[in-house]
């Protein structure tokens, strides 16, 4: 565990001793507040849902491109600068290596995400605001995120092109999003399917302020499932 945190404040280091770090969390703070209180008020009532219910425009929808922006540098960038070698012969396992990398990417967006508590400190000071689905909404959020990083840190392992790295999980991560909406158009039969892969589907019953256990098994299977892929890919570069 040791080695895992000194790669996270590495890796967390680097994000702030750059402009990385600064734009996710402005771009963030000022997107998401745009399209949440562009509505908020239009609603009449103290809800913070709209913040974290996904849709085709919505806060969530802005971390589709984020989160591969985020982690496209992590392997990528140290397989193209030849680092990686470096990194690969200290006293480390490659889990060790991929967690903490992954690690200082949700800490990343959870400093974005913790600086929008702004957002229902400004809406419970207007309103009466039930905190309990707030805060399974922030929770919903921060597992959603987490499903994206880790598909991009599979995808910065796999290539040392960043912008393919990129492109590549932007693509899986749009494709989890948006297919929850494309279920109208597809036969009846397969709603259950797409419902199950929908990373939307799962984060809007979370958004509802019902934390079901399927909804964390499908998000901890599938974190679980692309970090396990990108320490094998990483395992096969000094194999």
């Amino acid at each position: 565990m040791r080695n895992v945190m000194a790669v996270a404040k590495r890796e967390l280091r680097a994000y702030f001793d750059s402009p990385v770090a600064y734009i996710v969390i402005v771009t963030f703070l000022a997107v998401a507040g745009w399209m949440y209180f562009s509505t908020a008020f239009l609603l009449g009532r103290a809800d913070l849902r709209p913040f974290f219910q996904p849709s085709p425009f919505s806060p969530s929808m802005l971390l589709v491109i984020l989160a591969p922006a985020i982690t496209m540098r992590l392997i990528a960038e140290e397989t193209k600068s030849g680092t990686i070698e470096l990194l690969l012969t200290m006293p480390m396992r490659d889990s060790e290596i991929i967690l903490g990398k992954f690690l200082a990417a949700l800490a990343l967006v959870a400093v974005a995400l913790g600086l929008t508590l702004a957002y229902p400190l400004t809406i419970g000071a207007l309103g009466d605001l039930d905190w309990g689905p707030v805060l399974a909404g922030y929770l919903g959020m921060l597992l959603f995120s987490g499903a994206l990083l880790a598909i991009g840190v599979l995808c910065s392992a796999l290539t040392e092109n960043q912008i393919v790295a990129f492109i590549v999980a932007f693509l899986i991560s749009a494709v989890l999003y948006y297919i929850y909406w494309l279920q109208f158009f597809m036969p009846p039969a397969l709603s259950p399917v797409v419902e199950f892969l929908s990373v939307s589907f799962h984060l809007d019953n979370i958004a509802r302020g019902v934390v079901d256990t399927r909804d964390l098994i499908y998000y901890g299977s599938l974190m679980a499932g692309a970090l396990l892929l990108a320490m094998q890919a990483l395992a096969r570069r000094h194999a």
